[in-house]
């Protein structure tokens, strides 16, 4: 099968699935998102090329979408152009990662591998990944997962700097004790790991923060 008609099954199967959970399928941006008071959760699907041209892996990331968080911090990320920063998640998670098995894909070739994929996915979400995405729907739930452990890499993100960026918003939105002791912390990651750029952006966002509500 070719990589547009293997998204085209994929998305077929997993419809009725998706839509009885409240899940409405958005296909040009290759996902299932239903939508939050917060934001939105989201199911997104990977299709690329595998060995033979009529061969696709499969990988499937979730994840949700803060806008409370997003709408501070994507003023200071540069990473995401304007059009595109109202579809930006705040925490994104491969289905492998999430069990602990990195660059878990599923092989299709043929409508069996298809069908067996779907299956797999629809067993996670009912007995994971539907329960961890209304575990995220509050920035508590973002402090939480993004600040319990700061001087390890989150997986719950990516890009670890956008980490940083991310969960000192969370952190001040959600009043936390830690706010002070985290920012140090982050500043630190951010002046090994980032650029320049990142730098200053991440001190302008600090500057933002300490001021931020007081009015």
């Amino acid at each position: 099968m070719s990589l547009k008609t293997t998204e085209a099954k994929l998305y077929y199967a997993l419809y009725d699935f998706f839509e009885a959970e409240g899940f409405r399928l958005l296909m040009d941006k290759k996902q299932f998102r239903k939508n939050t008071p917060a934001g939105f959760t989201n199911i997104i699907f990977s299709v690329s090329e595998y060995e033979k041209e009529q061969d696709a892996w499969v990988e499937v990331h979730i994840g949700c979408r803060n806008d409370q968080i997003e709408q501070i911090a994507q003023q200071f990320l540069n990473a995401n152009s304007v059009d595109f920063r109202s579809d930006v998640n705040t925490l994104i998670i491969s289905t492998g990662k999430y069990n602990d098995v990195n660059y878990f894909r599923y092989k299709i070739q043929n409508d069996e591998d298809l069908a067996d994929a779907c299956e797999s996915i629809r067993d996670f979400m009912q007995n994971a990944g539907f329960g961890f995405l209304a575990s995220v729907t509050h920035v508590a739930d973002i402090d939480r997962l993004l600040n319990l452990m700061p001087h390890k890499p989150s997986k719950y993100l990516y890009n670890q700097v956008h980490r940083c960026f991310k969960g000192i918003v969370a952190a001040k939105l959600n009043n936390s004790p830690r706010f002070d002791q985290l920012i140090e912390i982050y500043r630190n990651y951010i002046v090994k790991f980032g650029n320049e750029v990142e730098v200053g952006n991440y001190e302008r966002l600090i500057h933002f923060l300490r001021y931020y509500g007081k009015n």
